[in-house]
């Protein structure tokens, strides 16, 4: 429950903190005093959309913090499974600065905002105007069916399943659509494949072409130039290797009267050594180069082909031609794996579409089941609130195909007067008959439901007199199981509370604020008499004011 609620700079209010103590709370006050205000800061801290110009001063954040006794609520694993401190008093908290930016905190650690609603939402329901209007939607409808048929753990497997069924449906269209471009093209990838594979392509071999070609288009040259440096080396009279030998014989013979001179005549054997060797490697070169016009045009049919293959797929080299081919080669595989992926997915979704269906069908009776006796327990309370003649009904109907909540639609059916069919709420149910609808369907659900607070603003709306009454009667019962707080302007049900807050307006060194104040006995009556008369002295009104406390 909601033990503690503290405000700083929101609105009309500077500082203020309010404590609830009691199972069944109301806040009254004159309009424009702040009662909104209150619930205004209090949906902050549910996650709703923060607006800077609430700010009362703009220079400085505004915080909200909410202080919840959550045991008994079964939140242990969900602190666990967001690694978040858990203690019986949970400390929620939102802070926002004057530029806009909001930060949210559980137990001191930050928080983003779907954490902060995930978890708020299992703490607190906030009855306002707007969620009577939800009544007369299915959605709505069906939730609180649910809720009364207790299918929270059923509902939430089967929305998981649903989620998983269509994004596999998803995929396996979209693979369907893979497969069915990639197979348009198949044809052309395995003709493009096996040319490449034909073409038994070897990394390196165009270079090794090229450089070939270039010696057998030379062949002559080549071998007329080689001649004539081994003719120069060893073959004509007067060549190299006999010039270097007489010029080592005139060294030898100085060599006997000077001892350096030696060294020379060594260093003159090694380079007719090697001068010998180049010379016998460029005679057997030379004897190896031949002009072969066969090899030629094969090697020329070969580099023209790989050269038409380059240029069909805009490449430059053989290595490249090599990688395109691996990739086709990929791509055809990809496409035969394809049918695999497909027939082992659809395998899958037949599976969970047999489960779903299962579900669908737990649901479905879970649902019908409670019925009747929901159509019941609305028509008593209903009754209470002073339209006797009224008339309620679940209309519940099949979906060709599961939806991501079964296989049901339900529709609340109603009538308030004798002789009037029963039609759709929205269709036939005022606006008080929707706040007096809603209260059943609140009470009805309160003893199923594990949230441990639940606050209504604008209840009575439409309703007053001994109605109003027997709401405050039905909030009260409501407060046996949950904590309730109330926002009212009638007496009728803020005499059935067990606290009573009253928010007021007053000035300060010309600034206005918002305050409120848990009232005594005296102050009650006093607070009643003013609700009940609009003069909080007149003795009649103060007397019915004490016979409400009386019959709380």
């Amino acid at each position: 429950m909601l033990v503690r609620l503290s405000i700083r700079n929101f609105a009309l209010i500077r500082e203020l903190d309010i404590e609830f103590s009691k199972p069944f709370s109301v806040i009254t006050g004159e309009t424009g005093a702040g009662k909104s205000i209150i619930l205004g800061a209090l949906s902050l801290i549910l996650g709703q959309r923060v607006d800077v110009q609430s700010f009362y001063d703009n220079t400085e954040k505004c915080s909200i913090e909410g202080f919840f006794n959550i045991s008994g609520c079964a939140l242990e694993a969900y602190f666990q499974e967001n690694d978040l401190d858990y203690d019986e008093l949970c400390i929620i908290r939102r802070e926002v600065t004057p530029q806009g930016k909001s930060r949210a905190f559980i137990n001191d650690t930050p928080v983003n905002l779907n954490q902060l609603k995930e978890i708020t939402s299992r703490l607190v329901d906030v009855h306002s105007q707007h969620q009577t209007l939800l009544l007369q939607e299915s959605s709505f409808q069906l939730s609180v069916v649910d809720s009364v048929a207790g299918n929270a753990a059923l509902l939430l497997e089967f929305n998981n399943l649903f989620r998983e069924l269509n994004e596999q449906k998803r995929q396996s269209e979209k693979l369907k659509a893979q497969q069915s471009q990639a197979q348009a093209e198949l044809d052309y990838q395995n003709f493009l494949f096996d040319e490449l594979e034909k073409a038994g392509l070897d990394a390196g071999e165009q270079e090794s072409a090229e450089a070939e070609v270039e010696i057998l288009n030379h062949a002559e040259e080549i071998k007329s130039k080689l001649y004539a440096a081994v003719e120069v080396l060893i073959n004509r009279e007067d060549n190299i290797l006999k010039q270097i030998n007489e010029i080592g014989n005139q060294l030898g013979v100085a060599a006997k009267y000077h001892p350096d001179i030696t060294g020379f005549t060594m260093r003159l054997r090694e380079v007719t050594v090697e001068l010998k060797d180049i010379a016998s490697s460029i005679d057997h070169l030379s004897e190896q180069t031949t002009y072969d016009p066969d090899r030629l045009e094969k090697l020329n049919n070969r580099l023209s082909f790989l050269y038409q293959l380059e240029q069909k797929h805009r490449v430059n080299s053989v290595e490249e031609l090599i990688d395109i081919k691996n990739d086709i080669g990929l791509k055809i595989k990809s496409v035969n794996s394809l049918s695999d992926s497909i027939e082992a997915l659809d395998a899958e979704i037949n599976q969970k579409t047999l489960k779903i269906n299962h579900l669908a069908e737990n649901l479905s009776e879970k649902r019908i089941r409670v019925l009747p006796q929901m159509e019941a327990s609305v028509l008593e309370i209903i009754t209470q609130l002073g339209m006797k003649d009224a008339r309620f009904k679940i209309l519940q109907t099949s979906l060709e195909s599961p939806a991501k909540n079964g296989n049901d639609q339900v529709t609340f059916l109603f009538s308030a007067n004798l002789g009037v069919p029963m039609n759709e709420i929205s269709k036939v149910a005022s606006g008080g008959e929707l706040s007096r609808l809603m209260l059943a369907v609140k009470s009805m659900i309160s003893t199923s439901s594990l949230l441990p607070t639940i606050i209504f603003d604008e209840i009575d709306s439409g309703i007053s007199g001994d109605i109003a009454s027997r709401v405050g009667n039905i909030l009260k019962k409501i407060s046996e199981k949950m904590q309730v707080i109330v926002i009212t302007h009638l007496p009728q049900i803020a005499g059935r509370s067990s606290e009573h807050f009253r928010v007021f307006k007053y000035t300060q060194d010309n600034k206005t604020y918002s305050s409120i104040n848990l009232l005594n006995e005296d102050e009650r009556i006093t607070e009643l008499a003013l609700m009940l008369s609009g003069n909080a002295e007149l003795k009649a009104a103060r007397e019915t004011a004490k016979e409400l406390l009386r019959n709380n």
